[in-house]
């Protein structure tokens, strides 16, 4: 495994991977990112997630094309999977997504799989948004959910 950490306008960025892609993206705002001691501190074999990290943060990209590796159930893929063909300045609620992966009835556990994605930003779980068009609950809180869709050009407005 290799990881790398670096600074962005929305806080420390944690990433770690293997040779089959990224498994982990953490933003640390409060606490210090704690790694195994058989990972190995690797920034040249991480830049290129790094550069399209920075750029998307900073506006100047709106996809990715980065190999990813999530661990998760068949159901957390599916969901992740259907999160990734959410365009870029859009969004979608957790109904729509349940409806979209063929599974109407599972708006919580679309909020499930939502909430332990191990790489948010470019796995977008930022874009799902409650059935009234307000912001939802986010790992990182919803100040930071509200800064990368106003990134996007995403028309959410808080009260």
């Amino acid at each position: 495994m290799f990881y790398d950490s670096f600074e962005t306008d929305l806080g420390k960025v944690h990433l770690l991977a293997d040779d089959t892609g990224l498994r982990q993206l953490t933003l640390c705002l409060r606490h210090p990112f704690e790694h195994s001691r058989d990972w190995h501190h690797s920034p040249a074999q991480l830049s290129g997630y790094r550069t399209q990290l920075i750029e998307f943060i900073s506006g100047e990209r709106t996809s990715f094309d980065l190999p990813l590796a999530p661990e998760g159930t068949e159901f957390q893929h599916k969901v992740w999977q259907q999160l990734r063909s959410i365009p870029y300045g859009e969004t979608r609620t957790h109904g729509q997504i349940a409806n979209e992966i063929g599974n109407p009835q599972a708006c919580r556990a679309v909020g499930m799989a939502n909430n332990v994605n191990p790489i948010p930003f470019i796995i977008p779980c930022h874009r799902v948004i409650g059935s009234k068009g307000e912001l939802t609950g986010y790992r990182y809180g919803l100040e930071i959910k509200q800064k990368l869709l106003d990134i996007e050009g995403c028309p959410i407005v808080t009260d």
